[in-house]
């Protein structure tokens, strides 16, 4: 197997940083949008269902 490396460390931590970084800022968005798709989607169904 042959792995890719980047041109230097700090450029290896600098992107993981950016994916990390860019994602926390949307979790207290994400987290109760889809709690609460779940919980419409199991409320249908067993509405469904009964």
């Amino acid at each position: 197997m042959s792995q890719t490396t980047p041109a230097s460390p700090s450029q290896a931590t600098q992107m993981e940083q950016d994916a990390v970084e860019s994602i926390v800022p949307l979790m207290p968005l994400v987290l109760p949008l889809c709690g609460g798709v779940l919980m419409l989607l199991l409320a249908s169904i067993a509405v469904f269902l009964a």
